[in-house]
C-alpha cells in the first residue's frame, strides 16, 4: 500500500534522473562572470610571459644550473611546458578551488538551493550534475593555458622540438604527446583540491570560504611539504608530487612518481568527494 501511495504521488512522466541536465548546469556556469574572468587571466598569461621575455631578454642558466624556465623561448613547445611549470604549484588551484567551491554554496548564499531540491531534483543527481561541471571546467582551464601557450609560442618563437633542460630533445608530435600526459596528471593532482572544495561548498553557504578553505589548505600542503624535517611523511603529501609530471618530459619518462602521486590524490579525493555526498544527503537545505 505505502509503495502504491508513493508511485500515486509523483508526477506523470517525472524521471529523476532526467533533472538538473547537465548543459543546463553548464550554461548556467559559462555564463556566469567569475568563468569568464579566470578564463581571461589564463589565456592571458601567456602573453604577459612572453611580453617578459621580450622586455627581459632570453633567459639563462643560474649558477650553472639550466631550468626548464631557461629553455622557455626555444620553442613554442618549450613556451607551452614553461607555462604549466609556473602555473602548477598555485595558479591552476585557483580555478580548481573556484570551480568546485562555489558551485553548492552559490546556490545556497542566493537561497536558491531549496527550490532546485523542490524541483523536485534528488540530492545526489544535484551534486553529481554540479561535480561533473565543475570538474570540465576546471580541464578546460587547465587546457585552455597550454593551447594558448602553444600559439603564443608558436608566433613568438616557432615550432620546433621541446629542448630538454637536462639535456636532449622532443621531437614536436612527441612534446605534443608529452604535454597531453602532463596536463592529465596536473588535472588528477589536482583532485584534491577539486575534492577539498567540493565537500566545504556542501557545508558552508559562503562560497568565499569554500573557495579560500580549499586554497588555503592546499597551501598548507605545500609548505608541510618543505619541511624537510618530516622525512617519509611527506610522501602521503599530495603537494609532494605535484611536479612529477617533469619525469614525463624526459628523453625516457619516467611513471613511478607520477603513478604514485596519482594513486595518493585519487584516494584523497573520493574519501573528499564520499564526504560531500554522505554529508548533503543528510543535511537540512534551509536556504
Amino acid at each position: 500500500m505505502s509503495t502504491l501511495a508513493e508511485r500515486a504521488e509523483v508526477a506523470e512522466g517525472y524521471l529523476p534522473g532526467r533533472t538538473l541536465p547537465l548543459r543546463v548546469e553548464l550554461l548556467r556556469q559559462l555564463k556566469r562572470r567569475r568563468t569568464l574572468v579566470m578564463g581571461a587571466v589564463l589565456a592571458a598569461l601567456p602573453f604577459v610571459l612572453a611580453v617578459a621575455f621580450a622586455i627581459g631578454g632570453e633567459p639563462g642558466g643560474r649558477e650553472g644550473r639550466i631550468t626548464l624556465m631557461d629553455t622557455a623561448t626555444a620553442s613554442a613547445a618549450n613556451f607551452a611546458a614553461t607555462n604549466l611549470f609556473v602555473s602548477a604549484g598555485f595558479l591552476l588551484v585557483i580555478p580548481v578551488a573556484l570551480f568546485c567551491g562555489d558551485t553548492v554554496a552559490s546556490e545556497a548564499g542566493w537561497s536558491s538551493l531549496r527550490y532546485l531540491l523542490a524541483a523536485p531534483v534528488p540530492r545526489a543527481r544535484l551534486l553529481w550534475s554540479k561535480l561533473v561541471v565543475a570538474l570540465g571546467l576546471s580541464l578546460a582551464a587547465m587546457v585552455l593555458l597550454p593551447i594558448v601557450a602553444l600559439l603564443v609560442g608558436s608566433a613568438a618563437y616557432g615550432w620546433g622540438p621541446l629542448e630538454i633542460p637536462t639535456g636532449g630533445t622532443l621531437a614536436p608530435g612527441t612534446a605534443a604527446q608529452r604535454l597531453v600526459v602532463v596536463i592529465a596528471y596536473i588535472f588528477v593532482s589536482q583532485l584534491v583540491t577539486a575534492g577539498l572544495a567540493f565537500w566545504l561548498s556542501t557545508r558552508t553557504d559562503a562560497p568565499l570560504g569554500a573557495v579560500g578553505g580549499a586554497v588555503g589548505l592546499t597551501i598548507v600542503g605545500n609548505v608541510l611539504d618543505a619541511v624537510t624535517a618530516l622525512g617519509e611523511w611527506r610522501d602521503f603529501l599530495p603537494a609532494h608530487w605535484q611536479f612529477a609530471w617533469a619525469d614525463a618530459v624526459q628523453p625516457r619518462p619516467e611513471w613511478g612518481g607520477m603513478i604514485q602521486g596519482a594513486a595518493i590524490s585519487l584516494t584523497y579525493a573520493v574519501v573528499l568527494f564520499a564526504l560531500a555526498f554522505r554529508g548533503f544527503a543528510r543535511k537540512d537545505v534551509v536556504s
